[in-house]
């Protein structure tokens, strides 16, 4: 794990009997050996600062991660320095895997904000998948999600006009945090700036700034300095032509 001059700190103060993300009615409850193999599982918690690098495209890391509070990012990297996000990192999301299962990872996470990390040691996951078939089918249901939600953007960057594409963006981040408790007052603030969207999306960062001038004309989104915040998901996601969020309760690790 990697920083820009970032502090990381391993603790161990968020029990998993009483973590805050498995009170929620977006998560499945664990039957009770379950809870005690996952306690068991888990090192720690993980504290990154903003910026910090969590995992290196070409890593081998020993552990892998559910993210406890906060926001980050998976991208690639082309050999000149271009970016491609792929995704957005939330609470109850896990991240690692892929280096895991595969040996390293195929992608980089980045932290969009402070975050703090559930950490779990990659050498016990062969007694998950062989003890506890529950919390195995809950981490291939986890890969599938993923592997869903990227057909989703590639669908929209290959379909959606930019204005579209755009409107997608926001609403589908927007709505994955409203379904973990992160729309403070109603609405979503989104630490992303319009270098993160022209990334995710594949525009330059003029054509970005001008489709977001459009959202900000209809009264769809704010935009400040540190982020973005969304005022009104369903014009968001009439504009974009897209459904909503299918899933209801999914798994938690």
């Amino acid at each position: 794990m990697t920083g820009r001059g970032d502090s990381t700190e391993v603790t161990r103060q968020v029990p998993c009997e009483s973590c805050p993300l498995r009170q929620m009615p977006a998560f499945r409850e664990f039957e009770k050996p379950e809870l005690a193999f996952v306690s068991s599982f888990k090192r720690g918690e993980l504290a990154v600062d903003k910026g910090a690098t969590l995992l290196s495209e070409g890593s081998n890391s020993a552990h892998l991660f559910t993210v406890l509070s906060g926001w980050g990012f998976r991208y690639k990297l082309l050999e000149d320095g271009r970016r491609q996000i792929l995704n957005y990192v939330l609470p109850g999301d896990m991240i690692g895997l892929q280096g895991s299962l595969m040996g390293e990872m195929q992608h980089s996470v980045e932290a969009l904000s402070p975050m703090l990390l559930c950490m779990f040691e990659r050498d016990r996951l062969m007694a998950l998948y062989r003890d506890y078939p529950g919390l195995a089918y809950d981490i291939t249901w986890i890969a599938a999600r993923e592997e869903r939600m990227l057909d989703e953007a590639l669908l929209s960057i290959g379909r959606r006009s930019a204005l579209e594409r755009a409107a997608y963006l926001l609403a589908f981040i927007a709505s994955r945090a409203r379904k973990v408790g992160m729309n403070g007052k109603g609405k979503v603030d989104i630490p992303i700036t319009q270098q993160h969207v022209a990334d995710t999306l594949g525009l330059s960062l003029v054509h970005t700034n001008k489709t977001i001038r459009k959202l900000i004309d209809r009264k769809l989104v704010q935009w400040r300095d540190g982020g973005c915040t969304v005022l009104d998901i369903d014009g968001l996601m009439a504009l974009a032509d897209w459904g909503g969020l299918a899933e209801q309760v999914r798994p938690l690790l």
